[in-house]
């Protein structure tokens, strides 16, 4: 039998060897996943890291064409993605809410609006709103929040600045 339970603002998943009952009387289970900070912030930089590439290269080439549609899917796909790992990274610089999130999850709630709305805008041929809509998200969500990660007390920033 398995069963996950949210301990710590972390999913940890157990499973039983005997029973339920066993594993409350004599703790004979094993622990087959808990998500730490680090492996959160690994799985974070392999989502934004190529989202970044992506939009760099779609900002600068051509627009409407089938590969630039392609391209801003996947990156659509990857902002979604990267902001819900970061919703469960809690905050380690600045004040906190919940004992959880800081500042810097307001960006979540950014690409949370900002995608949907673009790919909305685009499917009614509003290409100005669109438009708008992505460079908000390049500026905000990539340039703006990935600056604050190099800020001292940042894991980023003992990684590369030391």
């Amino acid at each position: 039998m398995q069963c996950l339970f949210l301990r710590e603002g972390v999913l940890n998943t157990w499973v039983d060897t005997e029973d339920t009952k066993s594993i409350l009387q004599n703790k004979t289970h094993k622990r087959l996943s808990k998500m730490t900070y680090l492996q959160l912030a690994y799985a974070h930089l392999a989502t934004i890291v190529p989202a970044f590439i992506i939009a760099s290269y779609l900002l600068f080439t051509r627009k409407g064409t089938n590969t630039h549609r392609m391209l801003g899917r996947i990156y659509m796909i990857l902002m979604l993605v990267t902001a819900t790992i970061a919703l469960f990274m809690p905050a380690e610089v600045g004040p906190r809410f919940f004992n959880h999130f800081g500042f810097i999850h307001l960006f979540c709630l950014l690409v949370f609006y900002l995608v949907p709305s673009a790919y909305f805008a685009i499917k009614k041929g509003n290409i100005e709103q669109h438009k708008g809509k992505m460079i908000g998200l390049y500026v905000g969500g990539l340039i703006i929040a990935g600056s604050f990660t190099f800020m001292p007390g940042r894991l980023l920033h003992g990684w590369i600045i030391g």
